[in-house]
C-alpha cells in the first residue's frame, strides 16, 4: 500500500459513497487509476465494505458501549473466533496495554447490553471484563 492507497482510503472513510470522478478529483489522479486502485483494494481484503455513518443527533435509540477484556488460558484463538460471532459485537479491536481487547458493544436495549456483558464475563478464558455505556456526544 502506498501513498496514494492511504490517500485514497482516508477520502472514502470521510465519504464511502464519493463517486469515482469525485475521488479522482479529490487526489488529483484520472478515474481509471482511482477505480483500479479500488479494485485492488477490495480484491484484497484490504476494503471490506462499505457503510453509512449516522449524525450523532440522528441515532435511533442504539444502545452503544465498549468492553475491555483481559484473556486467559491457553485457547486464546479459538475464544477470540467465538467473540467475534458474539452479535452485540459491532467491532473487536485487539490492543496492548493492561487489555487484550476492546469490543464495541451495538444494542437495541440496555437489557441486550446486560446480556451481552454477562455473556461474555461468564466464557472460559476470560479474567477480567469491563464496561461503558456511551450515554450521548460529549
Amino acid at each position: 500500500m502506498d501513498d496514494l492507497d492511504r490517500r485514497l482510503l482516508a477520502e472514502l472513510r470521510v465519504n464511502g459513497r464519493a463517486s469515482v470522478p469525485k475521488l479522482a478529483q479529490l487526489l488529483g489522479v484520472a478515474a481509471g487509476t482511482v477505480k483500479t486502485r479500488m479494485d485492488r483494494l477490495i480484491d484484497q481484503g484490504v476494503i471490506a465494505g462499505f457503510t453509512v455513518r449516522l449524525r450523532d443527533d440522528a441515532a435511533d435509540g442504539t444502545v452503544r458501549g465498549v468492553m475491555m477484556i483481559e484473556l486467559s488460558g491457553k485457547n486464546v484463538k479459538t475464544l477470540v473466533a467465538s467473540l467475534r460471532k458474539n452479535l452485540g459485537f459491532a467491532a473487536l479491536h485487539t490492543t496492548n496495554g493492561e487489555w487484550d481487547l476492546i469490543a464495541e458493544i451495538q444494542v437495541p436495549a440496555l437489557s441486550d447490553f446486560h446480556q451481552v456483558v454477562t455473556t461474555v464475563r461468564a466464557m472460559e478464558g476470560i479474567a477480567k471484563t469491563q464496561s461503558y455505556l456511551f450515554l450521548g456526544p460529549a
